[in-house]
């Protein structure tokens, strides 16, 4: 079946339901950084965040091309869907490679509201990216698994009810290849004793967290698929969370380059527009070239994704292209807005560094090149 990439319905619903959590929601938010709990409700109560689960499962079974749509547009909107976004493609996990018994149990649930899936458990403090040195791990016994280890930077532990967890469960010097050997688990954090979950206080408000586990047991119906194949499992979901993030990042690029446009045209200086003159308006005209850039490439790596293709090369463009062309519009917003840029109730600063963080996350800037240099460009492995 073939889908419109640009969802104009569902595009104007969620900018409706952005208009009722305007800066000032987010700047109280962001002040106590406290989670927007009020808009993740409307979201899910409005079936946006289970998109992308089947309508059989009680999702609304559209394809990646909406979600990207929904996304965007909370982020074009002046909104941050960091709250929330991970429930769309963490639950790519179940839905893939669970069984049916887990799928029929969890993924209703997730669809209605009544369950949360937002934490998604890979990276620990001495492994970063490199994920397959993880420390953490998980012993069978019996009838469940016993966890022990640590992982930080995930995000939404305290506001999910499940957590997608993944863990060695083979040693890593018993295993013939280094990726062998990891497991994934659907965690009920509501169930389990010996997790301790500390929140970690960043430039943006992204309610992310430490978790360590000490003796934590859960169920062996808990493990997802295969024992030992959770790396595969893990990254047949990259690719989704790389068009998802991108799209954000395209919706934030409008938000400032509208912002910048606006304000330029309207500010007065030595009685003309600042907007007049080339010096301000080059930069933002920039930014928004490498914008639409930017969203040809995810249109792209979308359309590849919904042909049932696995476009590795394209998501991987797509997330850094588009993070960069937003980080260029947060670099031209604040400069035309000058000293204003900095106040909060223009709401610049706080989008200037939720922005910053996708040069980051969910993949670096360099791990995209190492990519594209060893699987486009056939050159040596650098890592």
């Amino acid at each position: 079946m073939t889908y419109e990439l640009d969802h104009p319905e569902i595009r104007d619903a969620v900018a409706k339901l952005c208009e009722g959590f305007p800066g000032e929601y987010w700047r109280a938010k962001d002040r106590e950084q406290a989670y927007p709990t009020e808009f993740v409700r409307a979201l899910t109560e409005n079936g946006y965040l289970s998109a992308l689960i089947p309508e059989g499962l009680g999702g609304l079974g559209l394809p990646i091309s909406a979600g990207a749509a929904i996304l965007e547009e909370v982020h074009r909107a002046g909104c941050n869907a960091a709250a929330c976004h991970a429930q769309m493609y963490t639950m790519g996990t179940v839905l893939r490679h669970g069984s049916d018994a887990q799928k029929a149990e969890y993924l209703p649930k997730i669809a209605s509201g009544e369950l949360r899936l937002q934490a998604f458990g890979v990276t620990e403090p001495t492994s970063g990216t490199d994920t397959t040195a993880l420390r953490t791990t998980a012993r069978r016994e019996g009838d469940k698994y016993i966890v022990n280890g640590q992982k930080i930077w995930i995000s939404r532990a305290e506001h999910s009810d499940l957590m997608v967890l993944l863990a060695r469960t083979t040693p890593r010097d018993q295993v013939a290849k280094k990726t062998d050997g990891l497991s994934v688990f659907l965690v009920d954090m509501r169930k389990v004793q010996g997790l301790t979950i500390r929140p970690i206080r960043t430039m943006m408000n992204h309610a992310t967290t430490e978790l360590f586990f000490d003796n934590m047991e859960i169920p062996a119906d808990s493990l997802i698929g295969e024992e030992g194949k959770g790396f595969r499992y893990i990254l047949s979901g990259m690719n989704a969370e790389r068009i998802l993030i991108a799209a954000e990042c395209v919706g934030d690029a409008k938000w400032f380059t509208a912002k910048s446009s606006t304000y330029a045209s309207d500010r007065t200086v030595f009685a003309r527009p600042i907007g007049q003159n080339q010096g301000v308006q080059f930069p933002i005209a920039k930014a928004y070239a490498d914008l639409r850039a930017a969203e040809l490439m995810l249109r792209e790596a979308i359309r590849l994704y919904e042909a049932g293709e696995n476009p590795g090369e394209e998501a991987n463009l797509a997330k850094m292209l588009c993070a960069d062309a937003s980080w260029a519009a947060a670099e031209a917003c604040v400069q035309t807005h000058g000293g204003f840029g900095f106040a909060e109730e223009y709401d610049v600063e706080r989008k200037f560094r939720e922005a910053r963080l996708y040069q980051v996350a969910p993949i670096s800037t360099n791990l995209v090149l190492s990519y594209v240099a060893e699987h486009v460009l056939k050159m040596p492995r650098s890592y």
